[in-house]
């Protein structure tokens, strides 16, 4: 990130939220020494072992959640004390984790250590806002930092290895799993991977509050066919190297310690059977070391995509490159035959289970096999107040206003509201999907984070107003995991009643509606993404009262909010914010917090334009700028005759309680050549009423090359934080390495020709300047 200066955007109380700057650290290395003393480890444990041994290095069963005291009767308990267990996950709790431990170092031949696994997505206990929440602070600190804090709190309590974070390039606004990951840009994503990565695993595994990190899901998961999960990819190896790949290699790059393969098919082959991807790009092409876990049953899957059964499925996936086989046991289970037959060699199995033996060196299992796990430090750190404080702060930087009009937010710290929606009394659904660990107990709902932060001066009183949906049949689909809605059984009428005569005793109206948590996650496709319509009928109702409605928007997804935007005075997204969700959200809607967060994917006008993303390529028929403006429409020109080609809300977008004024762009030269940089500036001042963050941001186009090349890329971005009046001036510098994609030969590379360099405040609202660089 040579040419990004982030600066924390901390426009809180800071006697609360005085956070101490997160430094990047050193990217995680190992000494020529280290690396020796760990071949010499490892190699002279492998030859101590028998091939049983070392295929039950390869599996990982999931354990469920022990009983304490009934680890080792287990069937589980069985296996590891034969030396047929790797690693485990989805065991919770220190006790419960050592006790595993203990069969392992004690019971078993060699006494080798497991390694515990867990979906650590975002945060343990203490959880942060969904990653795509994440995502749109634009704050690689912060992000950092919330690794860093779910990190320690999962080492206290037992857990070595999490499965994060998720990388996956997604323009598809139904797939649920967009939630998870960091929308559809590969800058963005590529630094969030590195942020990410550095917090879980820190610059040393060994230090006992680090883990080890898995990017996934390698490869292409974002882009299944029509949004459905676990559905084909088919895409050129062009669009992979230079629209999906880049995440994925940002975290090898960074360091990460494993790699998880992702359930569909690539080029035709199962990504968990593909060499091409395990071997040749990942270990070949990027110098890959450790690791590769299949996803849950991911060997088992590969016999519905047709390829042959259990036995060929797990030959197939080990000769790809995978080592580990999450549940399905399928090398446990007939990689010793498969041996036997000369359908994989010695070299092969030896080779994997080398990989996970080293993965336990550098966590410093071999040296301390009790290492994770600390009863004591788990009380003081699991859900601390510190931690909570962090947390906060993370998610009160992620929400993205969105609207704001005649500057209704922030509130005024007086007179009465009317809190109303489905969710706003809900704890389960504030920390989002894959909150595995989360403790809902401790999770702040909207209006107790309203009651207790302003409670004194402004009084607040609630309604459901409606349910999620009006189908039952479908709220119970999306309750999953624990995140039940709380179905009212009355009538919509006298829900919608009540919230009306509510609404007209009230000031002002925090309308909280949307997605439920799990509408968006694994297995969480929708057809239609737009509010569902119970909701959409309580904000018609509300509006009739003529009382100002803030609505406030919780997502897991691009929503297509087309019918309802003009309806309420201020739309705040807050994703789901995780465990302090109720206190962020109080902070930024009375001003404690002033947004600065941006949205890191594109919200569709409607679902008929997906996939809708800002760095598109152009047709040879584009719609002329006149038209693309004002919505027209023009006979044999891409467009769509019966909707608009631009977003409703562009990729960068959002928007603060202030007003950023950004001077005219200067360049340092419009001709330049070879590895000349290029300096690239604005003035930023902070021309309103209130402090504030910006996120600046730079694109360049290729207007000329090899290949078709896309209209505009994101290729900078600074955060900055300015006093009201104060101004800034926001410098980039741009080097040939910006300018490099892969062309048709797959060779990274620039091309010398005319560039646009562009700046502005989203991906859509940019001020442009033409330069020329040779070789």
């Amino acid at each position: 990130m040579k040419k990004l200066l982030i600066i924390a955007a901390v426009a809180l109380a800071p006697a609360i939220y005085a956070q101490e700057m997160v430094s990047k650290p050193v990217q995680f290395y190992q000494t020529e020494a280290y690396k020796a003393k760990k071949k010499v480890f490892v190699e002279s444990l492998l030859a101590k072992m028998t091939t049983e041994e070392k295929i039950g290095q390869l599996n990982l069963p999931s354990s469920g959640d022990f009983t304490t005291g009934q680890t080792q009767s287990s069937d589980i308990g069985k296996k590891i004390e034969a030396g047929l267990v790797g690693g485990l996950f989805n065991i919770k709790g220190a006790e419960k984790i050592l006790a595993a431990q203990k069969v392992a170092v004690e019971k078993s031949r060699l006494k080798i250590p497991l390694i515990f696994g867990m979906d650590v997505i975002h945060g343990y206990e203490t959880t942060f806002p969904i990653p795509l929440g994440l995502a749109a602070s634009w704050d690689m600190n912060l992000i950092q930092q919330s690794a860093q804090v779910a990190a320690a709190e999962a080492a206290s309590d037992g857990i070595s290895w999490t499965f994060s974070p998720m990388t996956d390039i997604s323009r598809e606004p139904r797939w649920g799993r967009i939630s998870e990951g960091s929308g559809e840009d590969p800058y963005l994503g590529s630094e969030i991977a590195k942020a990410m990565v550095y917090g879980y695993q820190g610059k040393d595994l060994s230090l006992k509050n680090t883990i080890m990190a898995c990017v996934k899901h390698f490869a292409l998961y974002g882009a299944g066919e029509a949004g459905r999960d676990y559905n084909t990819v088919d895409m050129s190896h062009l669009r992979m190297f230079n629209e999906y790949f880049p995440p994925y290699k940002a975290a090898v790059d960074a360091g990460v310690g494993s790699v998880m393969a992702s359930f569909n098919e690539v080029d035709g082959i199962p990504a968990t059977g593909s060499k091409w991807l395990q071997t040749d790009v990942l270990r070949k092409m990027w110098g890959f070391k450790g690791f590769v876990v299949t996803d849950y049953t991911g060997i088992n899957e590969m016999i519905e995509h047709g390829v042959g059964d259990l036995q060929q499925s797990s030959v197939m996936a080990l000769k790809a490159g995978v080592d580990m086989d999450m549940v399905g046991e399928g090398f446990l289970t007939t990689l010793q035959k498969s041996l036997e037959e000369g359908k994989v060699t010695q070299a092969e199995i030896d080779l994997a289970a080398k990989r996970i033996l080293e993965a336990k060196y550098d966590l410093g299992l071999f040296e301390n096999p009790y290492k994770y796990g600390d009863p004591a430090w788990a009380k003081k750190e699991v859900g601390s107040a510190a931690n909570k404080t962090i947390a906060r702060n993370v998610a009160a930087q992620s929400m993205v206003l969105m609207k704001n009009e005649n500057q209704l937010l922030p509130l005024k710290k007086k007179g009465t509201v009317a809190v109303i929606g489905p969710l706003v009394n809900n704890k389960e659904n504030m920390t989002g999907t894959w909150s595995v660990a989360a403790d809902q107990k401790a999770s702040v709902t909207l209006m107790k984070g309203l009651q207790d932060n302003f409670g004194k001066d402004v009084k607040f009183f609630s309604a459901k107003g409606a349910n999620i949906d009006y189908s039952e049949k479908l709220e119970n689909i999306y309750a999953a995991h624990g995140k039940i809605t709380d179905r009212d059984s009355r009538s919509p009428e006298v829900l919608l009643k009540e919230a009306v005569d509510l609404a007209n005793k009230s000031d002002v109206i925090v309308l909280a509606i949307g997605e439920s948590a799990e509408m968006s996650g694994e297995s969480s496709s929708r057809a239609e993404i737009d509010i569902p319509q119970s909701q959409v009928d309580l904000l018609k109702e509300l509006k009739k009262t003529g009382k100002p409605i803030v609505m406030v928007l919780f997502t897991g997804r691009p929503l297509a909010l087309t019918n309802v935007k003009d309806l309420p005075e201020a739309i705040l997204n807050v994703w789901f914010a995780g465990t302090e969700a109720g206190n962020a959200i109080s902070d930024v809607l009375f001003g404690n917090v002033n947004p600065s967060a941006k949205l890191p994917v594109t919200f569709p006008r409607s679902l008929g334009q997906v996939p809708l993303y800002y760095n598109h390529k152009n047709t040879g028929r584009p719609l002329s700028a006149e038209n693309t403006e004002k919505c027209g429409y023009e006979r044999f020109r891409s467009n769509f005759m019966d909707e608009c080609n631009t977003p409703l809300y562009p990729f960068g977008f959002g928007l603060s309680y202030t007003k950023f004024t950004y001077s005219d762009m200067a360049v340092s030269s419009a001709n330049m050549k070879g590895n000349q940089t290029l300096m690239a500036s604005v003035t930023l001042t902070n021309s309103g009423n209130y402090d504030g963050a910006e996120v600046v941001q730079l694109y360049i186009r290729d207007i000329v090359g090899s290949i078709t090349r896309p209209v505009k890329e994101l290729k900078g971005f600074q955060k900055v934080f300015l006093k009201k009046g104060e101004s800034k001036k926001v410098t980039f510098a741009i080097t040939p390495e910006d300018l490099k994609f892969y062309n048709n030969a797959l060779k990274y590379d620039w091309e010398a020709g005319d560039f646009e360099i562009m700046i502005g405040t989203n991906s859509d609202e940019v001020q442009r300047t033409k330069i020329t660089w040779e070789k």
